[in-house]
């Protein structure tokens, strides 16, 4: 089933999210749900509380930003990107280096931001059947699972921004709030 997502002024974006017990009410489907909604947006990543559940979850499908292949993308350490569900994730370690980039959010839709991120992260976390797994990721795929953790903790990418580069993007972001916007998907406002 596809899910709204939470247009950017929704309270439920700002919270801190739970950890999730195997006990978890249909956490299969729900986990369904977010990849049949995230491929119909057309996106790279999706968080559980993007679609209103306020649990540690979310879905990264990285091979997405390596579907034009060329000679310098299959360099890349993460090439050819994954697909996968993280329950409970926790960044244990990072590099020091950081990398600046464009990112959007489906969210916030038809606005990105310059983001700093980790160029390459640590993190453990739990798959769908609950087995535990400490892995390093690297380049994109790093960026979506920072900005998916950042969902899970309550951040938006628009906190990276300047009070001067909010104010620019402001009108934007109250038509968002509003809903006077026609992502093509939908969206809950």
């Amino acid at each position: 089933m596809i899910l709204p997502i939470l247009a950017y002024g929704a309270t439920n974006l700002r919270k801190a999210c739970l950890t999730v017990s195997p006990s978890y009410p249909d956490l299969n489907s729900f986990i369904k749900n977010l990849w049949q909604t995230l491929d119909n947006a057309e996106g790279v990543g999706l968080a559980a509380p993007q679609v209103n559940e306020n649990i540690q979850l979310f879905v990264v499908d990285s091979r997405i930003s390596f579907s034009s292949v060329n000679t310098e993308d299959m360099a890349q350490k993460d090439y050819p990107g994954i697909r996968q569900a993280f329950i409970n994730p926790k960044i244990v370690a990072h590099s020091d280096e950081m990398e600046l980039d464009e990112e959007g959010c489906l969210s916030i839709p038809g606005i990105s931001f310059p983001v700093k991120r980790f160029s390459w992260i640590k993190m453990t976390y739990l798959d769908e059947n609950f087995q535990l797994h400490t892995d390093y990721f690297y380049g994109r795929t790093a960026r979506i699972i920072q900005h998916e953790y950042d969902h899970i903790l309550g951040k938006l990418p628009i906190d990276y921004l300047s009070e001067l580069q909010k104010l620019m993007i402001n009108k934007k972001l109250n038509k968002i709030r509003n809903g006077r916007i026609n992502p093509g998907y939908p969206m809950r406002y």
